[in-house]
């Protein structure tokens, strides 16, 4: 393993404590994470049954699922970083973070993650329903349990971690609803698809540091940069087709498929431009690219939803109004039947 990179130390020095504790959660990737949580709350708002449930936005819930959310995100994000520190120290990106580069020690940073992620879990399962705090947890472990572990030892990783990026949507969708519904899974394939060009296309850059970290992205061992450009292209090209399944579940409008559409064409043609000239500066447009779409995609979502209260105009979503509430749970039934406890018991107890 290549020798430890030697943090900066004016940029350890000069570092006061909410500043470390904002760099130990990553911040920055949070802030992500809270607008697809909101978008999600606010699109569910229109998506439950009964009345003041579903008929408009609760406030005071939102901002509950909001920091709930927050703190769990923070805490996976801490979490990870107590894992990986060692690795982190090796790379030259992530030296400078508070653990490798000693600012925090590693015990400090711990007691953070886990005080985060236990706050974060009971205020949305004491405050909100349980299905949110059941989704929160559930994001915590598999990124730190499966993620994390997975990120030295195969590129399937990145999957992984996509399929933790899809939820936050879905958190802010129960927040609000009390249930799964086509809306939700729909926001689900959005972001999981948008985050394989998107990530790929920042490995490609870093593809030195990952290596000398001793990760297994995708970009470290696809030297040429074909496979990694291929996935790329394609994820990009998924983006059309997964981006109009809004509108059938019922969430969007016509404008938002005109956005979706142009977006996805300008990612789909960046992503040919680094397939056929795998320079640095082309995965860099892509990712600043996948940046811009993901943002202005959830707004054009949020601005041409139906009026909350309203008919969603999705066959998807009308075929599911049209089912009594009790059928509502088998939107949220697993594989062998069985609806999971925690979505009945958070419909139930918002219906009640």
């Amino acid at each position: 393993m290549p020798s430890e990179i030697v943090a900066d130390p004016a940029v350890v020095t000069r570092r006061s404590l909410p500043a470390l504790y904002l760099e130990l959660t990553k911040a920055r990737l949070s802030l992500l994470v809270l607008l697809t949580t909101a978008v999600g709350y606010v699109l569910g708002a229109g998506a439950g049954f009964g009345s003041g449930f579903g008929g408009g936005i609760d406030w005071s819930v939102l901002l509950w699922t909001m920091v709930g959310t927050a703190l769990a995100a923070g805490a996976a994000n801490a979490l990870n970083q107590v894992v990986e520190f060692r690795r982190d120290a090796l790379m030259h990106r992530t030296r400078n973070r508070p653990l490798p580069s000693g600012a925090l020690g590693l015990v400090h940073g711990l007691a953070v993650a886990l005080v985060m992620g236990y706050a974060g879990v009971f205020i949305l399962a004491a405050l909100v329903n349980l299905a949110a705090a059941g989704l929160a947890l559930l994001t915590i472990v598999v990124y730190v349990g499966v993620y994390t572990p997975l990120k030295c030892r195969s590129t399937v990783n990145t999957l992984v971690g996509a399929m933790c990026g899809a939820i936050p949507p879905v958190i802010g969708w129960v927040a609000a609803s009390g249930s799964l519904g086509p809306g939700a899974w729909a926001l689900a394939a959005l972001l999981f698809v948008w985050q394989i060009p998107h990530f790929l296309a920042l490995a490609w850059i870093y593809r030195e540091d990952y290596a000398r970290g001793g990760f297994a992205m995708l970009p470290v061992f696809d030297r040429g940069g074909q496979l990694t450009c291929q996935m790329v292209v394609l994820g990009s090209l998924m983006l059309l087709p997964v981006g109009l399944i809004a509108t059938l579940a019922g969430p969007s409008g016509w404008i938002y498929v005109g956005g979706s559409m142009i977006l996805g064409l300008w990612l789909v043609g960046l992503g040919i431009r680094l397939y056929a000239r795998r320079t640095d500066g082309n995965a860099r447009s892509v990712f600043r690219a996948s940046v811009v779409y993901l943002p202005v995609l959830l707004c054009l979502l949020v601005l041409d939803r139906p009026p909350l209260g309203g008919a969603s105009i999705g066959p998807l979503a009308q075929a599911s109004a049209a089912q009594p509430y009790a059928g509502e749970a088998t939107l949220a039934e697993g594989p062998d039947g069985q609806v999971p406890s925690l979505i009945v018991l958070a419909a139930d107890r918002r219906r009640d």
